[in-house]
């Protein structure tokens, strides 16, 4: 975590963004640890209105997240995070969404990426960095 909060404090952070479900675990910590505010990106369905949602693609369908409309402002500098960076579809959804609302978005941190499946290289791609703390890959 205090690596984590380290690299928040060298992007110039001003809030963490977590990823429905389980990187609310990791938001929640880094937040507290960070001392900075917490927004949840949810699954669809699941905010009060107003919200704003964007769709993606998964392995088997289609996707949907949504973040409250007030969530964040051109004022905030927001580090990303969820458990596990795998196509990058969610993270680079969240992004999309919490960018449609002014946020700037230096950094995504995960606790594992999957390299081979390439979405770290997309959110590379996106000008986002991308911290994680451990990487597997298929001969490993």
């Amino acid at each position: 975590m205090e690596t984590l909060a380290e690299a928040a404090v060298a992007h110039g952070i001003s809030r963490i963004a977590a990823i429905d479900a389980r990187g609310f675990v990791l938001g929640a910590a880094l937040a507290s640890k960070a001392g900075l505010p917490l927004t949840l990106v949810r699954k669809a369905g699941k905010l009060p209105p107003p919200c704003i949602s964007e769709s993606y693609e998964l392995e088997y369908g289609k996707g949907a997240i949504e973040i409250r409309a007030d969530a964040c402002s051109d004022k905030d500098t927001i580090m990303l995070v969820d458990d596990l960076i795998a196509t990058g579809g969610t993270l680079r959804a969240a992004a999309k969404l919490l960018k449609s609302l002014g946020a700037r978005i230096p950094l995504i941190a995960a606790i594992i990426d999957l390299p081979e499946l390439g979405g770290s290289r997309l959110i590379l791609e996106d000008g986002i960095k991308v911290m994680a703390l451990c990487r597997f890959s298929e001969t490993e």
